[in-house]
């Protein structure tokens, strides 16, 4: 078997202590910590295999990369790979699929449990004496509110989505899912999408940035949450207007938001979420709810097995590269 060079443009964006040192195919692996837009075309020109995390592939790059066969994702979303190139010129792309399905509906709940119950207000307030200043056993600075008994309404239906909503159940919450906004009569066991806005005490968004979802919250999804729900984004930035999002907050409409994501990362610090970080009802975590120590080894192993089943003809977790 010929000798596969494996091209990787953003190794920083795992940890260091992750290896690759399994793959049993002849190879060589070129590392490269980040890769700038403007660097993506020369140093994928010679890859037989191309590893990327978040970098930008554009058909540019690509129709310059005359060895590139395939492209393995290190992430299940594939919204910075121009597929249709890929398909165009049969360039496989594979993805990885369910290694997170602990780490991020844990995230999910570790948001919601913090916000309903004001932990990171009423921490911040002890921290800076008010327990004291209360003379009392407890004080009622901040909201508190049980999930029990409250509407979890998720977008999407994966293997995420799915494994929120068995632990919504165990906390005793109701459950229903999004029909997509364009839908004329929702399938069933799905609910329609603004009957879902009104009606949901939290919302949890796990589906995929295309056009068909981007911008999908915004200013008049807002004006629908007559419940003043929580809102949950562990998917991609993109999917929420992130300014009407702001005044949602505080406009009151709704009572909390908790992201693990950003339409730019890392964002710039006059982002509009970067600007709500000083309200108590608002978390911003730096896109991490896949990263668990158990979930980024078994997103790795996929990257491996990927590869090799590529070299073998055998391709598995394709996305894209069915020549048209």
């Amino acid at each position: 078997m010929d000798t596969r060079r494996i091209v990787f443009l953003d190794r920083e964006a795992l940890p260091d202590w992750l290896d690759f040192d399994g793959l049993s195919v002849p190879h060589e692996f070129v590392f490269h910590p980040h890769s700038a837009s403007e660097e993506v075309a020369e140093r994928i020109r010679d890859a037989d295999v191309v590893i990327v995390n978040k970098v930008k592939v554009d058909a540019a790059a690509l129709q310059q990369a005359s060895h590139l066969g395939m492209i393995a994702v290190a992430a299940t979303g594939t919204d910075n790979i121009d597929l249709e190139t890929c398909n165009r010129l049969g360039i496989i792309v594979s993805n990885v699929r369910e290694y997170a399905s602990h780490a991020v509906p844990e995230h999910v709940f570790t948001l919601m449990l913090a916000l309903q119950r004001s932990l990171l207000a009423y921490r911040e307030s002890v921290k800076n004496g008010r327990w004291q200043q209360s003379g009392q056993f407890c004080y009622f600075d901040f909201p508190v509110r049980d999930l029990a008994g409250s509407t979890l309404g998720i977008v999407g239906r994966g293997a995420l989505g799915e494994a929120v909503a068995q632990i919504a159940r165990a906390f005793g919450m109701k459950v229903q899912f999004a029909a997509r906004r364009d839908a004329g009569a929702p399938a069933e066991d799905y609910t329609d999408f603004g009957h879902f806005l009104r009606t949901s005490d939290v919302i949890s968004l796990h589906c995929p940035l295309n056009d068909q979802t981007r911008g999908m919250i915004g200013a008049s999804e807002f004006a629908l949450m007559e419940r003043h729900p929580l809102l949950i984004n562990t998917a991609r930035g993109g999917l929420v207007d992130e300014h009407a999002l702001g005044q949602a907050l505080r406009s009151g409409q709704i009572c909390g938001a908790g992201f693990d994501v950003a339409s730019e990362e890392p964002p710039r610090l006059d982002h509009p979420l970067m600007r709500l970080l000083d309200y108590p009802n608002f978390i911003l975590t730096p896109h991490v709810a896949w990263s668990s120590h158990d979930a980024v080894e078994a997103m790795a192993r996929q990257v491996i097995h990927n590869i090799e089943a590529f070299c073998r003809d055998e391709p598995r977790n394709v996305v894209a590269g069915f020549r048209s």
